[in-house]
């Protein structure tokens, strides 16, 4: 029985980590800004980080799909495997629909999404001023919520390395350590 991730699980969720941090910081920088040039240039980066998110995730979830992921430890009471269980399922649909509402987002104010100001992304309703306003909401709280959810898996983390001292941590850290 394998008693870590694959190493392709391992950089999809350490590089998947790096840019929602990425993002989120981002997006709660430029939302306080005056509307200008760069404004615009930190909203571009923040839909290419975003979409390219989405991209991950696909990939993410098809290698999921396709490989088992290492059994958690038999020691760990049924409702500490039940809650990782739902956690996890609850940020990979979070992971999903967070880019999707901005997607939508974007599309419903009218400004599209240009993957690095090359590639059109379809726009994917059209012009709703309401609904874009709606969706913005929707997004930031999707987000907070995201923000929450990654708070927990954190603590998680901090209870099996520093208080369980179970090694769990060691299963996704591809930097040395056990093996």
């Amino acid at each position: 029985m394998r008693q870590r991730y694959t190493r392709t699980a391992m950089f999809l969720h350490w590089l998947m980590a790096l840019l929602i941090i990425s993002t989120f910081s981002l997006g709660l920088y430029m939302s306080d800004l005056v509307l200008s040039p760069r404004k615009l240039q930190l909203f571009a980066y923040h839909k290419w980080i975003g979409m390219t998110l989405l991209s991950l995730w696909i990939i993410r979830v098809l290698w999921r799909i396709t490989h088992q992921p290492p059994a958690l430890s038999t020691t760990l009471p049924l409702w500490q495997i039940r809650a990782a269980d739902l956690t996890h399922l609850t940020l990979y649909i979070l992971l999903f629909i967070i880019p999707m509402t901005g997607w939508l987002m974007s599309s419903a104010l009218g400004f599209r999404v240009v993957m690095f100001g090359i590639w059109p992304l379809p726009n994917l309703i059209g012009i709703n001023h309401t609904l874009g306003g709606q969706l913005k909401i929707i997004h930031s709280l999707l987000n907070d919520g995201l923000l929450g959810l990654v708070g927990l898996h954190l603590l998680a983390v901090i209870q099996h390395q520093f208080i369980l001292r179970d090694g769990l941590l060691w299963r996704m850290w591809p930097w040395g350590g056990k093996k």
